[in-house]
């Protein structure tokens, strides 16, 4: 008779309190949005980013997870937009990702880095020409007049360049990338009883597990 094998998962490692050996929190972010990719009706990419800004004030907004690396997790943006203004004076950040499908949410907190140009480039050349053109045309975050007049500036943009010729990346159009020093796994339990456990990374790249009350 064959004996059967179960699959100890990662997450089954997660939280169970007897398993005390490491778990790399980048290959459990992949395994959770793995699983995501495959039963959020919406978009999976998706993912509140907090910053403060001059005045200490809090701002959020959601945004797309574009990159993702043992490096951390970037995205792409107006460098002169209120989040990227707000990132290169004060480099630090949270993100939350919520896959309600799941009943899951990761949170994670760190600095903040600029990517380098030839990521930059590189992520650029994969939009859709339309979405490099806007990406010249929004000056983002400022006041605008009208839908009417960003229309208008699209398309005179559009019309002044050559449909043969690449878009150039506009040098105000970059990515950040949020490197975690915490990062935190919520599972939805009964009555409330959710679990949670945060994974910190030490001084020595070393990452530490808690689980913490819901």
């Amino acid at each position: 008779m064959l004996e059967e094998f179960c699959t100890v998962t990662l997450t089954d490692r997660l939280f169970d309190d007897a398993d005390t050996g490491d778990i790399d929190p980048f290959s459990l972010f992949e395994d959770w949005f793995a699983q995501a990719m495959e039963s959020e009706p919406n978009d999976p990419h998706a993912m509140a980013l907090a910053t403060v800004d001059a005045d200490g004030m809090p701002d959020a907004r959601v945004v797309l997870l574009n990159a993702r690396d043992h490096r951390g997790f970037a995205f792409f943006t107006n460098l002169e937009s209120a989040k990227g203004q707000q990132l290169l004076a004060n480099p630090k950040a949270a993100l939350v990702f919520y896959w309600k499908s799941l009943r899951r949410q990761i949170r994670v907190r760190g600095p903040v880095e600029v990517v380098s140009p030839t990521e930059a480039d590189a992520y650029f050349s994969t939009r859709h020409r339309m979405s490099q053109l806007g990406a010249h045309v929004s000056a983002q975050s400022r006041p605008l007049a009208s839908r009417a007049v960003l229309v208008s500036h699209f398309e005179t943009l559009e019309q002044s360049m050559p449909a043969d010729e690449p878009v150039p990346r506009p040098e105000h159009w970059s990515g950040f990338r949020i490197i975690p020093r915490e990062m935190e796994f919520w599972k939805d339990g009964a009555f409330r009883l959710h679990d949670r456990v945060r994974f910190t990374r030490g001084t020595d790249a070393h990452w530490s597990r808690q689980r913490l009350f819901p």
